[in-house]
């Protein structure tokens, strides 16, 4: 049913209450199959229905508003306490139904945000779309003010992504950890989701809680793969974060030295990346990588 606006719900009521001393018989008589059929299109109408019944105290049309339409009931009492008058014609409560009105809006865009951010975040992309559909604010946010592409982004699901980026998502939506879906993207390492955000225009210079780039967490955390793909989009590689260390030197310090770590170092200055650049004890990647130990790692610095 489409949800009438306060007005129009009351004026549809006012035409079948004004006569509300007679109960003659015809469309007004909520038991009849028919009467639905009618007012199938219109809550106004079906409300009207049920104000009427109750007023009369028609308890077969009680009974059958109650089976037939037990959502309308908000709406019928919103009409019986809206108290129109048929003598001035007036509705004497109307701002309280137009309240009645508000609420159940905000029950519904509620009700539509929750649904999308857990399909978003349980990976269903069919009922994103179902929600979207619904009249769910793309933006909604969930208690840590994750929007439903951040929620995608962290769960790596690709498909539910593809689904928001095609609606508009904000790529850029922070939550309250100072994430976004593309920053996101360096801790996981999904170079799938990646490729899903960049159509978007994400912001390349977003900074996360520590004050780093997406290629920083990628390099600690070994995603060569994505290392590899992000070099190439563009993204400051000499960035240097609150903790005065750019992608190289988390790459050497928080790294373990192995093959994955290797293979970002090599990424890194093959991508134009400053070997000279030191953190904040003036400290360099190749004296840092002598000093852990990490022998393959501080001969490709020494280059």
């Amino acid at each position: 049913m489409t949800r009438p606006t306060c007005k129009e719900a009351l004026e549809l009521a006012r035409a079948a209450l004004e006569d509300d001393a007679r109960m003659t018989p015809g469309p007004w008589h909520a038991d009849k199959d028919w009467t639905w059929e009618v007012c199938a299109g219109s809550p106004g109408q079906a409300s009207a229905i049920i104000a009427k019944c109750v007023r009369q105290e028609h308890a077969a049309g009680i009974a059958a508003a109650r089976s037939r339409e037990p959502a309308l009931a908000r709406w019928a009492q919103m009409v019986l306490d809206a108290r129109y008058d048929a003598e001035s014609d007036q509705w004497a409560n109307e701002s309280w139904a137009e309240r009645v009105v508000d609420n159940e809006g905000a029950d519904k865009a509620r009700a539509t945000a929750a649904a999308l951010l857990r399909a978003a975040a349980d990976g269903d992309a069919d009922a994103v779309a179902v929600a979207l559909r619904a009249g769910a604010d793309i933006e909604a946010r969930d208690e840590h003010d994750r929007t439903a592409l951040l929620l995608a982004a962290t769960y790596d699901h690709v498909p539910v992504a593809k689904v928001l980026v095609a609606m508009g998502a904000d790529p850029d939506a922070l939550d309250d950890r100072h994430d976004t879906p593309w920053l996101v993207t360096g801790v996981t390492g999904s170079v799938a989701m990646l490729e899903t955000l960049l159509p978007a225009d994400p912001d390349l210079a977003v900074r996360n809680r520590f004050g780093g780039l997406s290629p920083i967490p990628a390099s600690e955390r070994g995603h060569v793969a994505y290392v590899r793909r992000v070099v190439q989009t563009g993204v400051d590689i000499d960035h240097v974060n609150d903790l005065g260390w750019t992608a190289l030197l988390e790459a050497v310090i928080l790294g373990d030295g192995g093959r994955r770590h290797q293979e970002i170092v090599r990424i890194l200055l093959a991508a134009g990346a400053d070997r000279a650049i030191a953190d904040s004890d003036g400290v360099t990647p190749l004296r840092h990588a002598e000093q852990l130990g990490h022998d393959e790692i501080a001969s490709l610095l020494r280059r």
